[in-house]
């Protein structure tokens, strides 16, 4: 038996950071005890540490048996399964503590050894030190808690990877729920994208959710995205759609510069001056006018009369018996006027033609009136205090907007996507994250920047809108690249790592790894880790729910842990629907869920109802809503005639 009980074997190949280490012969496999702690031996995901001297190297075994030994060993080897391939991935020095990286390299015959609790607590630090967070424990040693290391998760970017129903969603709640801990950090700063609404219930007591529908009754606030705060190229897909005729493009960004430049002219901002204004300058201007003005451009008729040009003086309207428009048209109700056809008749002094427009984007013109009729659209179109009226002016500005996104009411604020048209998700999420992004880079050198105050933005489901095709991803490479130097940090959260950009992923310095049956996004998320840990990864297929692999920068050392589950009422609204109930309601059982549940006859009727009103809230729930909006009227109407 080994004098040490700690000792593994020794070296016997070195290839870069991967070594080979054969088992000493007295080495017990399976569980060893030692100080009165249980460990398992050759484990895959195990650490190993190997004294040079003061230092420690530690390394994570990746391989174990006969596949780890060396190729020109594999014939000869008597004993082909005593051995372990090792991964170094840092070193522990006496006065500085654990590195990650290696300085020097071990050679032929240095001892292996056991990595004991004593080690790890070493390693990773202890839960009181306010610069790491607890996610959980170590599956190899129950009593020590998983630590990440708070300034490398957000600034260097994360990902949270994980197959349905392998605890995703629990993971990013606890995390979230963590890191707003106001003891801890009052001035914490998160933005959730939550394109399927699941975290407003979870993080409800710290974070402010907007929503196109908006329950009160739980504090929730209307969602609007003003469009005049897009640049063009984010703009015209959504409106006008695609116009691939340069002429005709040039003609919609003069209008649009234009008009901007006259409600600028009448309700100046600083920052900005007409002389200096482009289109992409986040200044108010009427979609609604925008559009009433192309529409005319196109569609309009005039009376042509000898030396007269053509102008809004010239419009042939149709006329009712009292001579008066049928339609004049107004351009806030997106009601187009009704114009007199078109005709030319030899002799005839009073002449009507159709307007001198070359313009060929009448269909668009036409798709940009419905959207603009199309109450799904009002988040984005008709923006509450945000929408310009005719000439431009504002209730609020992006300022307001930015106080209530970036954490001014609580630490996470939620926008909750799940109300918006799917076709138009991809450029949404966009819009959002380069409207978030150019705020914080201009104000980098301010109080409100990001170098002072650094803001995680967390990306729900990010494979729906981070393929290379779509729009947002452009966005999310912007501040994958470039966000650590302004202190814009992001977590991708996906089920499907292979559809996410590869760039994207790759800058994703932290992997949180859950259960990963799909053999393509296993690759993806090997190619992405920093740390060459193929047998580590080969685990993932067969992790439990909720256990994890954590790679990466925030954590001193890869580690597999069991993730702490938030109590019920932090969990997200994610859980799997119960096809058989446990229990009965007699048995204190609140859901009448379940194929095993007597039910009465079904009635679709309210099913109908909240599927046109694109609302999942039933009748009941609306009218406590309402219940409680009028309680509140009233007591507010109450407190103002006693002062």
């Amino acid at each position: 038996m080994n004098a040490d009980p700690t000792l593994l074997g020794t070296v016997e190949d070195v290839s870069g950071a991967s070594i080979r280490i054969k088992l000493g012969q007295g080495t017990v496999s399976g569980l060893s005890f030692i100080e009165g702690q249980s460990y398992r031996v050759g484990q895959v995901g195990g650490f190993v540490r190997i004294p040079l001297g003061f230092v420690n190297l530690y390394g994570v075994i990746s391989q174990v048996g006969a596949s780890a030994v060396p190729e020109r060993l594999a014939e000869t080897e008597q004993h082909g399964n005593r051995w372990m391939t090792v991964q170094l991935v840092g070193e522990g020095h006496p006065a500085t503590g654990f590195d990650r990286g290696i300085s020097q390299f071990p050679t032929v015959g240095d001892s292996a050894h056991l990595v004991t609790e004593y080690d790890l607590r070493t390693i990773y630090g202890r839960p009181q030190d306010p610069r790491f967070v607890q996610v959980g424990r170590l599956a190899s040693a129950n009593s020590i808690p998983a630590l990440v290391e708070i300034d490398k998760l957000v600034t260097r970017h994360s990902a949270v990877v994980g197959t349905t129903g392998s605890g995703k969603s629990t993971t990013v709640a606890g995390l979230l729920a963590a890191l707003s801990e106001s003891s801890l950090y009052p001035s914490a700063r998160i933005l959730v994208i939550d394109i399927h609404g699941e975290y407003g219930k979870a993080l409800s007591d710290r974070a402010a959710v907007f929503r196109i529908n908006p329950d009160r009754s739980r504090g929730e606030r209307p969602l609007y995205i003003p469009y005049w705060a897009m640049t063009v190229d984010e703009l015209l897909p959504i409106t006008l759609g695609s116009i691939e005729n340069v002429g005709d493009r040039g003609h919609v960004i003069d209008l649009i510069t234009e008009l901007k430049a006259v409600a600028l002219k009448k309700w100046p901002r600083t920052g900005v001056t007409v002389d200096g204004i482009s289109v992409d300058n986040p200044v108010p201007f009427s979609i609604h006018k925008f559009w009433f003005d192309l529409h005319c451009e196109m569609r309009a008729t005039h009376y042509v009369r000898e030396g007269e040009p053509q102008s809004r003086d010239t419009w042939a309207l149709e006329l009712d018996a009292a001579q008066k428009p049928v339609q004049a048209g107004d351009a806030m109700k997106v009601t187009p006027p009704r114009f007199y056809p078109p005709k030319d008749t030899k002799g005839d002094p009073e002449k009507i033609r159709l307007s001198r427009s070359n313009l060929a984007i009448s269909r668009n013109v036409d798709a940009l009136g419905s959207k603009l009729r199309d109450t799904r659209f009002d988040f984005l179109l008709r923006p509450g205090p945000y929408r310009p009226d005719e000439e431009g002016k504002v209730e609020k500005d992006l300022d307001d907007l930015l106080s209530e996104w970036l954490g001014e009411i609580r630490p996470i604020s939620i926008l909750d996507l799940s109300g918006i048209p799917p076709a138009i998700q991809s450029e949404i999420v966009g819009s959002v994250l380069r409207i978030t992004y150019d705020a914080l880079f201009w104000a980098r050198n301010l109080p409100e920047g990001g170098r002072e105050r650094p803001l995680l933005i967390v990306l729900e489901e990010a494979h729906a809108y981070l393929d290379e095709k779509q729009i947002a991803s452009v966005s999310v490479r912007r501040i994958a690249k470039e966000g650590r130097k302004y202190g814009i940090g992001m977590m991708l959260v996906s089920q499907r790592p292979a559809e996410i950009h590869q760039t994207i992923l790759s800058q994703c310095g932290t992997i949180f790894a859950l259960r990963l049956s799909n053999s393509v996004d296993r690759g993806h998320v090997k190619g992405a880790a920093s740390d060459n840990l193929e047998g580590l990864f080969s685990m993932l297929p067969v992790l439990r729910t909720g256990e994890a692999i954590i790679v990466g920068e925030a954590v001193n050392l890869p580690i597999r842990t069991l993730i702490d589950r938030p109590n019920s009422r932090r969990r997200p609204d994610s859980a799997d629907p119960k096809v058989v109930a446990s229990g009965s309601p007699d048995e204190g059982y609140e859901s009448p869920g379940g194929w095993n549940q007597e039910r009465g006859p079904s009635d679709y009727a309210e099913a109908v109802e909240v599927w046109r009103r694109q609302d999942p809230r039933s009748r009941r729930v609306l009218q406590e809503v309402e219940n409680v909006k009028e309680g509140m009227e009233d007591n507010y109407r109450n407190q103002k005639e006693e002062s």
